[in-house]
């Protein structure tokens, strides 16, 4: 054996790198050992690796995801300095989304809550999409004066799970909702939603659905969401998404164990943590959202942020001069770049006066 090898004790230290890091990056071969002991199993590094060690460990630092770090390791100096730019910069631009988000939010949360005497209107369109991929589509896509919702089924019998659930709500759409009560109103509807896919499933433990719906009250606009269909706003050009998916790979971002950028790579990123289920329902996610003329509200399958980025989202939305070409638009993108899964959207404008809707 070389006497000039480094322990992997030895070699932590030196490269600012724990021995369970280096273990794992071995499993990844990112990083292999010099030489590993057939009968102990211990891993010894040579003094050469040392360099890539440290650079692993600083790339690490900055967030980098274990797959483009990889490729980095690849390349020459100048190409990865190059690529390391380019990554900063993606960093950079999502850090601005993020900022934006939080200005947005503290805004929400501080602010007089107002009366509810602004004469505003939705207008709306919807539309659902197989996609290029799937055999049939399982998602369903309603707009109405009042109820917007998304739901997107699962399982032998997902279309009419997802179909049952946006059924059960809406008679919120021809019911005058009183400000005060709605949340509570939507919990209850979503009680019938889970009994309505409970009857479609039959029994069988693998058939259910996402729910995510938005409902009108006159200036402000009830949620409940559970699964990982999303909402997203429009608002004086910034886009904020304002649903959080209820997916392991989501919880695990949350959790600081994955960054957004593995995230989307990760062969789990469609396991659903909450949904409505034939068995124990889940909570949903409920809250009030105020209203303003001239926002742009888009709900959507996973189809469509899963092939199409948050920031073409935002382009799209923006230059689309109505809630239908928004609509046809997305549903368009989503399938140019593959339509690996059905896709449907759901756009609606607040404008002040009485408009009629689309559906």
């Amino acid at each position: 054996m070389r006497t000039d090898l480094l322990t992997i004790g030895a070699f932590a230290k030196a490269s600012r790198l724990s021995p369970k890091a280096l273990r794992l990056y071995d499993e990844l071969e990112l990083l292999r050992p010099a030489r590993v002991d057939p009968d102990t199993g211990y891993r010894y590094y040579a003094v050469e690796q040392l360099e890539r060690a440290r650079l692993v460990a600083w790339l690490r630092r900055i967030g980098m995801p274990l797959a483009l770090i990889r490729e980095v390791c690849a390349l020459g100096p100048p190409a990865a300095a190059r690529e390391i730019r380019a990554y900063w910069a993606r960093v950079e631009a999502q850090t601005a989304v993020r900022r934006d988000l939080v200005a947005f939010l503290v805004d929400h949360l501080t602010k007089t809550p107002r009366k509810d005497t602004d004469m505003l209107e939705l207008r709306y369109f919807a539309h659902s999409d197989r996609g290029r991929v799937r055999p049939e589509n399982q998602d369903t896509a309603y707009a109405g004066t009042r109820l917007l919702a998304v739901a997107d089924g699962f399982g032998p019998a997902g279309a009419p799970a997802s179909s049952a659930a946006v059924e059960a709500l809406r008679f919120l759409d021809t019911q005058e909702v009183p400000a005060g009560n709605v949340l509570n109103l939507l919990e209850d509807a979503v009680r019938g939603a889970t009994e309505a896919v409970r009857d479609v499933a039959g029994g069988a433990d693998d058939i259910g659905t996402t729910l995510t719906a938005v409902l009108w009250t006159g200036s402000r606009l009830a949620l409940v969401h559970i699964g990982d269909s999303r909402v997203y706003l429009l608002r004086d050009g910034g886009l904020f998404r304002i649903t959080h998916d209820h997916t392991l790979v989501q919880s695990l971002v949350d959790e600081g164990r994955l960054t957004p950028e593995e995230a989307t790579a990760h062969p789990q990123r469609s396991l659903l943590l909450k949904a409505l289920p034939p068995t124990a329902p889940a909570a949903p996610d409920l809250r009030l959202h105020d209203a303003l003329a001239g926002d742009r509200y888009l709900l959507c399958s996973d189809g469509l942020p899963t092939v199409v980025p948050d920031a073409r989202v935002r382009a799209l939305l923006a230059a689309a001069p109505t809630p239908e070409e928004a609509v046809l638009t997305l549903v368009r993108e989503a399938n140019e770049n593959g339509g690996p899964d059905n896709v449907s959207c759901v756009v609606a404008d607040v404008v002040e006066g009485v408009v009629e809707g689309v559906a």
